[in-house]
C-alpha cells in the first residue's frame, strides 16, 4: 500500500493546498476498479474473517462477524455495486465504517493508498451514470492518472440511506 500524503488539486496536480479545505480518504480496488471512503467514517481495516451467513440477508451481505463482542454485518461491496460477488482471498479487507451509530463491514479487494485531496478535486457522477450508480457513488476524482469513485457509505445499508 501506498501511502500518498501529497494533497492533490482539482486538476489532479500536486502541490501545495490549504489542509483546511483538504480531506482524507481511504482507497481500496474491487477487481480492476479504485474507490474511496472518507477516512472520517472508518473505525479499522482488519483483515478477511469469514462471516456467519444470516437467513433471508439480502445478496450483498456475506453475513455478520464478531468485531470485539459486537455483531457487524458485512457488506460485499462489489455485489451492493452490481458487480460480480467477491470471491475473498488472503489480500481481502474488512473495512469497518460508522455511519451515525451504525457500524459495518466492507469487504473489498485490497486497500491501495491514503489520499490527501480538496473538495474540488471531486467531479460530480457523470449524467450518464444511472440513478442507481448515483445513489452509491458521490464523486468521481482523477488522481496521478486514475480514476477514483468516492463511495456514499450511507447508501450502502438500506435503513442508513431511509434515515439519511
Amino acid at each position: 500500500m501506498s501511502n500518498t500524503n501529497t494533497p492533490v488539486a482539482a486538476n489532479g496536480r500536486e502541490g501545495r493546498i490549504d489542509h483546511k479545505f483538504a480531506r482524507e480518504l481511504i482507497a481500496f480496488r474491487i477487481g480492476e476498479q479504485e474507490f474511496c471512503v472518507d477516512i472520517m467514517s472508518v473505525r479499522e481495516i482488519r483483515g478477511w474473517t469469514p462471516a456467519t451467513p444470516l437467513p433471508h440477508a439480502p445478496s450483498y451481505v456475506n453475513g455478520v462477524i464478531n468485531l470485539r463482542g459486537a455483531v457487524l454485518p458485512i457488506v460485499d461491496l462489489a455485489a451492493r455495486l452490481g458487480f460480480q460477488r467477491t470471491d475473498p482471498t488472503a489480500r481481502s479487507v474488512i473495512i469497518v465504517v460508522r455511519v451515525d451509530q451504525q457500524l459495518f463491514g466492507l469487504l473489498v479487494d485490497a486497500v491501495s493508498d491514503i489520499l490527501t485531496v480538496t473538495d474540488d478535486a471531486l467531479q460530480p457522477t457523470p449524467d450518464l451514470a444511472s440513478d442507481l450508480a448515483k445513489t452509491f457513488v458521490r464523486g468521481v476524482m482523477a488522481m496521478e492518472g486514475r480514476m477514483i469513485s468516492l463511495i456514499a457509505t450511507e447508501a450502502v445499508l438500506p435503513q442508513l440511506q431511509m434515515a439519511a
